[in-house]
């Protein structure tokens, strides 16, 4: 017997029309928003820590040091606790014994905003001068060795500073106004150009290199391997340089081009 579907095949039934597909124009494309240091043929840093010789450094350098082409890294150490480092001024520093957690977390957001309004006004004259720049933060217990890392991290051409102030750092250096400069000039791998605040000659207005004569602009060269090793540092100060170099780097880019690191 003869099956009925083998005897009647259904008839093939044509391919369905392919789907209609609407082209659009296609859109420009956009390159990807660079940071403003992006493409400078120099980026110097100028280390900050909010005080007035910071904001003098900061006039200094658009006045008599960047050039067409540079861009600048505003770079500021925060300590780590706002209750172990801060600069709280002449009064007392507040004490962890006496703070809750939801106090102590109250202070580090209210130092946080303080920083960024600071950093802000010090910024003021590279925008009026439309020089391109950027802040970056970073948190760290020792302020000299730090600065020294980040200059290197983010391979900048050279770094201006004040000769004094950073006002922590200044306590922790038993009285030694200038020791974080010091440091810096011996240890950073770029040029390092310190600016003397006017008052601290008689109220003329110079830069020099610790150690230089005032007015005099000296730039340090990249040190050789050798010349670290015999440069003026204590063993505790290596010690804690080779220690700090292991140290994971982990930037958060944040709004108005400040990056923050622990």
């Amino acid at each position: 017997m003869t099956n009925p579907q083998q005897a009647h095949p259904e008839p093939d039934l044509p391919d369905p029309p392919p789907p209609s597909i609407r082209t659009q124009r296609g859109t420009p494309r956009v390159p990807l928003v660079a940071t403003p240091t992006a493409g400078a043929s120099r980026k110097i840093a100028i280390a900050v820590d909010l005080s007035d010789e910071s904001a003098y450094a900061v006039r200094w350098a658009v006045r008599d040091y960047l050039r067409p082409g540079d861009a600048v890294v505003l770079l500021h150490v925060r300590p780590t606790s706002v209750l172990y480092g801060a600069d709280w001024g002449a009064g007392s520093s507040p004490s962890a014994d006496h703070l809750s957690g939801e106090e102590e977390e109250k202070l580090e957001s209210d130092f946080d905003s303080l920083t960024a309004a600071k950093l802000d006004n010090l910024a003021q004259p590279l925008v009026e001068a439309g020089i391109p720049f950027k802040i970056h933060i970073v948190k760290d217990h020792d302020m000299k060795e730090r600065l020294c890392l980040e200059v290197e991290r983010l391979r900048l051409s050279a770094m201006i500073m004040g000769s004094r102030g950073f006002g922590a750092a200044r306590r922790a250096g038993k009285g030694r106004l200038g020791s974080v400069s010091d440091y810096c000039v011996h240890h950073c791998i770029c040029p390092v150009v310190v600016v003397r605040f006017p008052e601290e000659e008689g109220g003329r207005m110079g830069v020099a290199e610790e150690g230089g004569e005032d007015g005099e602009l000296e730039l340090h060269p990249v040190p050789e391997e050798e010349d670290l090793e015999d440069a003026d540092a204590s063993d505790e100060h290596k010690g804690r340089l080779n220690e700090s170099l292991c140290l994971p780097f982990h930037g958060v880019a944040k709004d108005r081009l400040i990056s923050i690191s622990g």
